[in-house]
């Protein structure tokens, strides 16, 4: 660093310590970049790139105005990036050399506070993983709501990375020995898609003190964090907090750890091919099944639901509680309507606790807490009155903080603004001494009023003033025309305008001295006495997240129900054994989107013995792959809680579902929509059980017929014999239907269509058998495909309809010719053919290949016997 100027050296000698992170360095009004942060921002946040003097050369520079900076620190979050915020903490008056500047904070993507960079009714998650000798440990908080989950998991790297993936973290922090992991890393951005931070060794405490920061921050978490794993994840998570943010995270004071054993696996695929929170076209919450199901009033309860949708339970008796309050709430539409009105009331209680304890909340976010607190004892009488125990439990945990309202009532002006530093904070009566000082200063106002009043009277001069500005302060202004009215030496001459002359008086200096030093002593005593009862309601923070975990979880069944009874849903009985038993079957997503009555309603008997795979024939666009994920979705929604679009349903409680719908490629990770296909079911057979639902939808069509066919009755055996999961297999391989007569848990059903005046309709009912063929060219037909090609094709499949016919009756023939015996005179050309028919690869060569090589093995035999007539002619 030699050679550069001190300024330069103080910010290189910061920059060393965020060597991952752009360092927003404060140089009065803007935050300035250099060196290579600066050519990299200036591109990023397409700025101009400066240079300036650095000593020894001149050197790159950009710079943000520190006003708006949230505005471009938000873009680079948005990116991916880090921001490392850097401030002068000594006054530059008084400073000798250079300015004293420190980080103050650290932006990153999973650790966003400012209320325009988060969505309101989305998490935030930042989380960590370690594993150690096979297992996994992961810690998943939200800095902007104070949660704070962990919990250790026994399994492979995508066991672990499947429930990673259930938070959809901004961020990921990894321990050394994963952050080594090249291709674990690589598996991560792929399927999680965070950003991936792996800290310097040197940023662990060593054990006694992680154990003491720990134990500081969660009383009695040894109760929660039972093992050594699940100590080193959470701590990771809190140090690298703590780093990031340099304050007291006093809000982040819960540690709940759960056992993912507990809940339905969703793996990531699953995740998109249902489009549970996000539209597989768009990747938006429009048109997924969260878009449907949530109607909340809050973004408390629109979070919540989230979850709910990511984690279902597979506790019967939670299931059945959330059943029995949706069922109270649909049947009383009043007790729904005016809950609904109250919940709309509450603010987002949980960020506005999490801007308490930062420091950040404002006057006008203490008003909105007590508005939402005000709220608590109607909600409380409505649960108290509904006749249902869940919702009355959940009323009777609602602390409606009484203290807490009364403080901000007697303390939070009405208009109190959105600063913090310019007065009118406080209500008059909450504080004897600022009323003094307000009182001198409406004194003094008044005062002004009279001497100006006074003044015209005297002088005679109407248009006189007595105005204000921040330079000169108080004046009387009298216009030049007006001039030669005024007493002479009345006035102190202050200063002179184009059109007019100020002035001044002792008494008006001294007046305005008076005014000025209460303002100034009453700002600064409402800053103080704000922030006395910014703490004191920070003290309550706990009572303020119970009572957020309630409103949430009401709000959550709220919207189950009012979404229930608008689509006339039904209650599904949720079962131990297992089973899926759906009658007249709806999917809840599409039918939403289509007008009442058009969709067609499908029933689906899978009782887990006798019919545990359906396997689904027809043509393409018939409705298979719907009629799959409604069955999916109709058992998600029956174990969050949720009725179900169906005239009557019994879900057995499903594990796990896996899916393999739709076809799909991975070209960054170098694999093939075929290899994407085969890694995804090998999943669902490796890790199925029989208490688990597969989706399987044209396994096998990436690779040659014959391939295909044979994987896919491979699949449906291995299944059938060791797997046991209930399973709905959709193929085009019409000769798979034969499984019906072999394995006694598959049933065929199809997609029913029929031809009019040589079209297809589709009926889009599902009927037991096998269907007859696929349909092809008409669903070309329908996709508009030119007519020359519609009938070049079908002319086409005549022809090979009739070769594969002929050439399979030939085919028989030919396998049945025994091999040469004693007696017989077969000729060596007609061994040869033999011998290359019993070489031929049947199941790996295509109908086409099959073909073309018995016409060429038949002219080979017919050219064999023309020589051989003649030469015995």
């Amino acid at each position: 660093m030699a050679g550069y100027t001190p300024m330069i050296q103080q910010y290189l000698s910061i920059k060393a310590d965020y060597p991952d992170a752009f360092l927003f360095f404060r140089l009065g009004d803007f935050y300035e970049m250099f060196f290579e942060d600066a050519r990299k921002a200036a591109e990023e946040l397409e700025i101009t790139l400066t240079s300036r003097d650095g000593g020894k050369e001149r050197i790159p520079m950009c710079g943000v105005p520190h006003h708006s900076a949230d505005m471009y620190i938000g873009r680079l979050i948005e990116k991916g990036y880090k921001v490392a915020i850097c401030e002068q903490v000594e006054d530059p008056a008084s400073a000798k050399g250079v300015v004293k500047r420190e980080v103050v904070r650290v932006v990153t993507p999973g650790t966003v506070m400012e209320e325009r960079m988060l969505a309101d009714k989305e998490n935030n998650f930042l989380a960590a993983l370690t594993r150690r000798q096979g297992r996994f440990a992961l810690a998943a908080s939200d800095l902007s709501t104070g949660e704070f989950y962990v919990t250790e998991m026994a399994g492979d790297t995508e066991t672990a990375v499947d429930e990673l993936a259930a938070y959809q973290p901004k961020e990921v922090l990894l321990t050394p020995n994963l952050g080594e992991d090249s291709s674990f890393r690589d598996e991560l951005r792929l399927r999680v898609g965070a950003l991936i931070t792996v800290p310097r060794k040197e940023a662990f405490p060593p054990a006694e003190e992680r154990e003491r920061d720990l134990a500081d921050h969660f009383p009695g978490y040894r109760e929660t964090l039972t093992t050594p794993l699940l100590e080193e994840v959470a701590s990771l998570l809190l140090t690298y907090m703590k780093q990031t943010q340099k304050r007291a995270l006093s809000h982040m004071n819960r540690i709940e750890r759960y056992d993912s054993r507990r809940f339905m696996v969703l793996d990531t695929s699953a995740r998109q091919t249902l489009e549970l929170t996000r539209s597989l076209r768009e990747g938006k919450k429009t048109g997924s099944l969260l878009w449907l199901l949530d109607r909340t009033a809050t973004a408390m309860g629109s979070r919540l639901l989230k979850k709910w949708l990511d984690k279902p339970l597979l506790d019967l008796r939670k299931i059945e509680q959330r059943q029995e309050a949706v069922q109270s709430l649909v049947d009383d539409l009043i007790l729904l309507e005016e809950i609904r009105d109250r919940l709309k009331e509450v603010y987002d209680l949980e960020r506005l606790s999490a801007r308490i304890a930062y420091g950040s909340a404002n006057g006008r976010d203490l008003l909105s807490l007590r508005r939402s607190l005000e709220t608590v004892p109607d909600l409380k009488g409505l649960l108290s009155r509904s006749g249902c125990g869940a919702l009355e439990a959940i009323g009777e945990e609602m602390d409606p903080l009484d203290d807490v309202v009364e403080l901000i009532k007697s303390s939070i002006a009405e208009d109190a603004p959105v600063t913090v530093r310019e007065g009118n904070l406080i209500k008059a009566g909450y504080d004897e001494e600022l009323d003094r000082l307000l009182g001198v200063q409406r004194d003094g106002k008044q005062w002004i009023m009279n001497l100006e009043q006074r003044e015209r009277e005297e002088t005679g001069i109407k248009s006189l003033k007595v105005g204000f500005n921040k330079v000169f302060g108080y004046y009387i202004e009298v216009t030049k025309a007006n001039l030669r009215h005024l007493p002479e030496g009345r006035y102190q001459r202050k200063q002179t305008l184009a059109n007019a002359e100020r002035f001044v008086t002792p008494e008006l200096k001294e007046r305005e001295r008076m005014i000025l030093e209460a303002e100034e002593k009453s700002v600064e005593l409402e800053y103080r006495l704000f922030t006395r009862v910014r703490e004191k309601i920070a003290a309550e923070i706990p009572r303020i997240q119970l009572l957020a975990d309630q409103v949430a979880r009401l709000d959550a069944l709220h919207s189950l129900a009012t979404v229930s009874g608008k689509h006339r849903y039904v209650r599904p009985r949720v079962v131990e054994h297992p089973g899926i038993r759906i009658e007249q079957g709806r999917h809840p997503v599409v039918e939403a989107a289509m007008k009442e009555g058009e969709f067609v309603a499908n029933n689906t008997d899978l009782d887990g013995r006798e019919n545990r795979i359906l396997l689904i024939t027809g043509p393409n666009m018939a409705g298979k792959s719907t009629y799959m994920r409604q069955v999916a979705l109709i058992t998600l929604m029956a174990q969050i809680g949720c009725f179900v679009p169906a005239l009557r349903a019994e879900i057995g409680i499903v594990d796990r579902i896996f899916t393999r719908i739709g076809a799909a490629d991975d070209l960054v990770g170098g694999r093939s929509t075929f290899m994407v296909e085969m890694e995804e079911t090998r999943l669902a057979l490796s890790q199925a059980t029989s208490r688990s639902l597969i989706l399987l939808d044209e396994v096998g069509r990436g690779t040659s017929t014959y391939d295909g066919m044979a994987l896919a009755q491979a699949i449906v055996e291995h299944i059938h014999h060791h797997v046991g999961a209930k399973t709905l297999f959709s193929t085009h391989y019409h000769e798979l239907t034969r499984l019906e007569d072999e394995l006694d848990g598959v049933v065929n059903i199809h997609a029913r269509c029929v031809e009019r005046d040589g079209e297809v309709v589709f009926l889009h009912r599902m009927e037991p058998g096998g269907a007859d063929k696929s349909y092809g060219i008409h669903v070309a037909q329908l996709a508009g495909m030119p007519r020359a090609v519609i009938q070049r094709a079908r002319g086409l499949l005549e022809v090979l309809e009739g070769r594969m016919q002929t050439a399979g009756s030939r085919q028989l023939e030919l396998f049945a010719l025994e091999r040469p015996s004693e007696t017989s005179s077969v000729t060596a050309a007609e061994e040869e053919v033999l011998t290359a028919i019993r070489e031929w690869d049947l199941l790996n060569q295509s109908p086409l290949e099959t073909v073309q090589f018995l016409f060429e093995q038949q002219r080979k035999l017919k050219e064999k016997n023309r020589s051989g007539g003649s030469s015995n002619g």
